[in-house]
């Protein structure tokens, strides 16, 4: 009746905007990300009857509102694949990010994928990693590709049977190494998603993404670093153009985001390095490089100002032992 589990974040590639379906969240569209590591988020979940109410705490602060309901949604999602009789209980879940939440660092899609591997476990599902990735998804589109770890794919669809994640095969986790640029900035990615449809690119977007995704397995196939990155850096620029056309107008970019970019481009064009930027819904920035250029980068991204810290490539959600609980 008790699990907990951990998860990392993930970082758009090719990334998904705009849902067709808000409470399954099915995207109109597949994506594909990478794990971050050692970023994490670590849940517990019980279900007892020792509790009036569900009841869900993330980073000390009791969750209500939309927050509430979306992890309602995992919750209710786990308890309608679940013949346990226990699942009919409360539930309580108490989670705890290792890193910033809400400035584009993908928060969201470790806490659900966390969550969702937790629920499973607590609610004795007898379910695969793709199911699991379900369960996340209505949490967090992205979550579900948390759930499989380092490049996975989500492809889009209407039914759980194909709207699910996957691993894709390469070898560049081994040479991947990530410098964030924090930003901090509060955005809400959900009120992005709703508008992207209303924008005028959103259309042209749909098409042109296809050819990304096509592209983007390509490179990861064949190990190509400088293709994947270069894709990943572009795949940026047109979420962002989406995001800024829709009915607010919404610019998440700051002038820190704009000094790293520039300082990414010289290295590039100045130092020959294979370094590349990508941005999710936010305004903090991945950049992407090679464990042989790491340092270089990380010093001249420190110099536009920002902190920054260097992840590599994170596995899969996985279950923890009993000592590692939160409550």
């Amino acid at each position: 009746m008790k699990a907990t589990a951990m998860a990392h974040p993930i970082q758009g590639l090719v990334k998904y905007h705009g849902l067709r379906d808000d409470l399954e969240r099915y995207p109109y569209h597949d994506s594909i990300s990478v794990c971050t590591a050692p970023s994490h988020t670590r849940t517990t979940v019980e279900f007892s009857m020792d509790y009036d109410e569900d009841t869900y705490v993330v980073d000390g602060e009791e969750l209500t509102g939309t927050g509430f309901d979306r992890l309602e949604r995992v919750v209710e999602k786990a308890r309608g694949m679940s013949d346990a009789a226990h699942t009919v209980y409360p539930c309580r879940i108490e989670s705890e990010n290792s890193f910033p939440s809400n400035v584009g660092l993908g928060s969201s899609s470790s806490g659900f994928a966390a969550a969702a591997m937790a629920l499973s476990e607590a609610a004795e599902l007898d379910v695969s990693t793709a199911e699991i990735s379900t369960i996340a998804r209505v949490g967090s589109s992205s979550a579900a590709r948390a759930v499989t770890g380092a490049f996975s794919i989500l492809t889009h669809g209407l039914t759980d049977e194909d709207c699910h994640a996957r691993r894709l095969q390469t070898s560049l986790h081994e040479d991947l190494r990530t410098v964030v640029a924090l930003v901090p900035y509060h955005k809400d990615t959900d009120d992005a998603h709703e508008e992207a449809a209303d924008s005028h690119m959103f259309d042209a977007r749909r098409a042109h993404v296809q050819d990304q995704l096509a592209e983007m397995k390509a490179a990861l196939r064949q190990d190509d670093f400088e293709r994947t990155f270069e894709l990943a850096e572009h795949d940026s620029l047109s979420l962002a153009a989406t995001t800024m056309t829709g009915p607010e107008g919404w610019v998440y970019w700051q002038p820190a985001t704009l000094a790293v970019f520039n300082k990414v481009r010289e290295l590039r064009a100045e130092e020959d390095i294979p370094v590349y930027f990508s941005t999710d819904t936010g305004a903090s920035v991945y950049v992407n490089t090679t464990e042989e250029h790491v340092d270089r980068v990380e010093e001249a991204v420190a110099d536009t100002g920002v902190s920054t810290t260097t992840w590599s490539v994170g596995g899969p959600a996985k279950l923890l032992d009993e000592d590692e609980h939160l409550f």
